[in-house]
């Protein structure tokens, strides 16, 4: 992080991260954390996959900026921001535990998120509107192990761009966008969670689990989805009158530095409503 953005952290009035996976060796943890330091917020959503169980249970993975992850979000909550945790399904033990007080930090399974311009948002993790989750675990098990492999190798892709001064790249997005399934998976989810908000009558709804972040309306719901921090790198954003951003933090990066060790500029803006 620069000394820029240590004397003058982007200020908003509500984040939203998902699907970070720690304990999982393809979190971007370093950059989540440069993130978490550049920032400050008066609510912070963690909204599902905070901790990676499934891949915890193949072996203890847990990395020192794992720790510092953790450490910064428990830093935020003592200092004031309020740090809201709803968990996912990778990290569905601690929904044994839903309106209970860790030290600073409350668990919920589901809020109702009002912006500043009185929009109401319902904020969940969102795996109850994937099938394959909900019906079919021992094949989303599969699935993840399969994922967790591509993101082996696109970890090593990553590296290899590094050496060449090249940008960050994720191979799971890319083939994401482009496999005819996968996009149709996409949609129906996106159409799934909008209906859910519309039932309700809130504004819209905000999400994560299928590691694609977007933010759009849906006739007359406005989806967003918070991405990830092992493929995207992204984080919805609230400014203090409302208006919504997402943003992708590895974007900040010069192509011609390492990601590693470069001083984070301002997040690129994917997309922005209200």
């Amino acid at each position: 992080m620069s000394d820029i953005t240590r004397l003058h952290p982007l200020k908003y009035r509500s984040i939203f991260i998902s699907d970070v996976h720690l304990g999982f060796r393809g979190c971007q943890a370093r950059f989540l954390l440069d993130f978490l330091h550049a920032t400050q917020c008066k609510q912070l959503y963690l909204v599902g996959d905070i901790v990676d169980l499934w891949a915890m249970k193949g072996g203890l993975y847990w990395p020192d900026a794992h720790n510092q992850v953790v450490r910064a979000l428990l830093e935020k909550a003592r200092t004031g921001t309020e740090v809201i945790y709803i968990p996912g399904n990778h990290d569905a033990l601690f929904r044994e535990h839903l309106d209970v007080q860790f030290g600073d930090v409350r668990v919920c399974d589901e809020v109702i998120h009002t912006t500043a311009d009185g929009r109401r948002f319902l904020v969940l993790h969102g795996d109850k509107f994937d099938g394959v989750v909900q019906h079919s675990l021992w094949l989303a098990r599969l699935g993840s192990h399969a994922y967790d492999q591509l993101l082996a190798l696109n970890g090593l892709i990553s590296r290899i761009r590094a050496l060449f001064g090249l940008k960050y790249w994720s191979l799971a997005g890319y083939l994401k966008q482009r496999v005819k399934d996968a996009v149709s998976y996409i949609g129906n989810y996106e159409h799934a969670v909008a209906s859910e908000a519309r039932q309700r009558q809130l504004d819209g709804m905000i999400c994560g689990h299928i590691h694609h972040a977007e933010m759009r309306q849906l006739s007359d719901v406005t989806y967003c989805n918070c991405g990830d921090w092992v493929e995207s790198c992204t984080a919805l954003v609230e400014h203090h009158d409302g208006r919504l951003e997402l943003v992708r933090w590895t974007d900040a990066y010069p192509e011609s530095l390492s990601p590693a060790t470069v001083a984070a500029e301002p997040a690129v803006v994917l997309a922005r409503v209200g």
